[in-house]
């Protein structure tokens, strides 16, 4: 075949530089072999010829990049080719809160400082968790020292619990819990929940932030809640004052609160400097999720996993009874090497049923003893397991839970695993009290003024429920013991209370001259967690 002129000119062209570009490869070299032609190196390209992908301020010589320069380095736009040398070091990258400098802060670094053992502990209990959370807060966007929170709510304690019912490592109240759609029933409280927990703090976070536009007035929202760090910016806005955080008249614990943050984030940037040592906390995960399909008995879920029981509770802090109902809990937290073991021991597992515990639905209010019985258990087991005081009934409705028969052969519904709560009321004891009948009595009136069944006193007194009664007649009534005696009383009293008085209690609303209503213009106790 012939080709035309042009395109055999060309072809020889591309040749001649594919030949070129062989010679300058590394191990496809062709240098040295016969008629070969060593190709020049190129030239390096004038300045106006840089090409557009070579980031601005980097310098080309004889075809090599230089390094940039510093400042252009410590740009957090810049990506870190190196992988942090641990935990520690990538959560200093990722600081990005303006500093707070005051004394409350000094004070707060010489705190720490000055317990070693304390600091030591706090931080080595945070190593399950640290490398979710910062994971979480990259993803995000968000500045890492809220890793360091925890530290300042529950020293990293998912299990803890504050007076005012806060609980957690992030220390959600109950009600804020809701909110942020973590769930609190019989069987788990999603507020100790590592992965629940804190997704629901840092959205909480995240909300926070939108409103105020500052982290330090957003963390101080998240321990003394939105509303008064709003109140407290417009009272300093009215009187013409600053509107930071440091400048806002709040309670102490708040005051203290992103110093203590600012003290923990100093010692973790730099230990050296305050001679404090940071254990070892390696950049890997320390967990991973499994998922199971069974309701399976703690003890055994942790046995199954070759983890100890307490290792299996401090990543599974949620679960507080002795079962995992999976329609309500799926998922399980295994260390990162225990999660395989796991499933291979779970498959093989054939050592009967998975779970020996199941939820029973109460029919009616009643007492632990009755309860125990119908369920087959010792009264004591039945109140133990499920955390029921002395002197309490449980009333209808409520889920507790009781040994798993072997004709239950299906898990508890995913209803009353996610749904499922105990209520109680105090057990009264019921006392046998005698009345009299004023004029005009019927056994519906008498019935009516002690809030019993008109029925009841029929039959307590072989009466009919429409009998009416003579004015001293003597009626039984069955009352509760605290209030039996001041009903008797009321009722004897009001029996034989003047006409002219009743009618001057009902005029004056039932207070007498002179008593205040028990209002007295105070205002109630403010609470200041969220």
């Amino acid at each position: 075949m012939k080709f035309p002129e042009g395109l055999r000119a060309l072809c020889l062209a591309a040749f001649v530089v594919l030949a070129g570009c062989a010679t300058t490869g590394g191990g496809n070299s062709t240098a040295g072999a016969p008629g070969a032609v060593p190709a020049p190196p190129p030239p390096a390209p004038a300045a106006s010829e840089t090409p557009a992908s070579i980031p601005r301020g980097a310098q080309l010589a004889g075809g090599t990049m230089q390094p940039l320069a510093e400042a252009r380095a410590s740009s957090r736009s810049v990506v870190m080719l190196r992988p942090p040398a641990d935990l520690w070091e990538r959560i200093r990258r990722g600081f990005a809160m303006p500093d707070l400098e005051s004394d409350l802060v000094r004070d707060r670094e010489q705190w720490y400082v000055t317990r070693p053992d304390y600091m030591f502990r706090m931080t080595e209990r945070s190593r399950k968790y640290l490398f979710h959370i910062v994971e979480e807060l990259e993803r995000r966007n968000m500045p890492t020292e809220l890793a360091l929170l925890p530290f300042i709510e529950s020293a990293y304690n998912p299990q803890a619990v504050s007076s005012a019912k806060a609980a957690g490592m992030w220390q959600f109240m109950p009600a804020t819990g809701k909110y942020f759609e973590l769930k609190q029933n019989a069987f788990r409280d999603d507020r100790r929940d590592v992965l629940e927990s804190t997704r629901a703090a840092l959205d909480y976070l995240q909300k926070l932030y939108g409103m105020f536009g500052d982290w330090q007035l957003a963390l101080a929202a998240y321990n003394w809640g939105e509303g008064s760090v709003s109140r407290a910016i417009a009272r300093n806005k009215a009187a013409g004052l600053g509107l930071s955080y440091s400048e806002l008249n709040m309670p102490a614990e708040t005051r203290f609160y992103v110093p203590k943050l600012q003290a923990v984030k100093n010692l973790i940037a730099a230990p050296e400097g305050f001679q404090a040592k940071l254990p070892l906390i390696e950049n890997h995960p320390y967990f991973q999720s499994v998922l199971i399909t069974r309701d399976i008995d703690v003890a055994l879920a942790a046995r199954l996993a070759e983890v100890s029981l307490e290792d299996f509770k401090a990543l599974n802090p949620s679960i507080h009874r002795p079962v995992i109902l999976a329609a309500g809990t799926p998922q399980i937290l295994l260390p990162w090497d225990n999660a395989a073991t796991f499933e291979r021991n779970l498959e093989a597992h054939t050592g009967g049923r998975l779970a020996s515990w199941t939820a029973w639905v109460a029919p009616a209010t009643m007492k632990p003893v009755d309860a125990a019985q119908r369920v087959g258990m010792a009264e004591s087991e039945f109140r133990s397991i499920n955390s029921i005081p002395p002197r309490m009934l449980i009333k209808a409705g409520s889920t507790l839970l009781v040994p798993r028969s072997d004709k239950v052969e299906t898990d508890v519904t995913s209803s009353v695993a996610d749904n499922g709560q105990m209520a109680l009321a105090p057990e009264t004891v019921i006392r046998r009290s005698v009345v009299r009948a004023r004029k005009g009595d019927t056994v519906s009136s008498l019935a009516q003024r002690f809030g019993v069944p008109a029925a009841s006193v029929a039959g307590w007194n072989k009466l009919a429920a429409s009998a009416s009664l003579k004015k001293g007649q003597a009626i039984v009534v069955f009352l509760p013991s605290q209030a039996s005696a001041k009903s008797a009383e009321h009722g004897a009293r009001r029996a034989s209370a003047p006409t002219g008085a009743r009618a001057s209690a009902k005029r004056s609303g039932g207070r007498s001259a002179g008593k205040s209503s028990g209002h007295s213009g105070g205002k109630a106790p403010r609470k200041n967690r969220r």
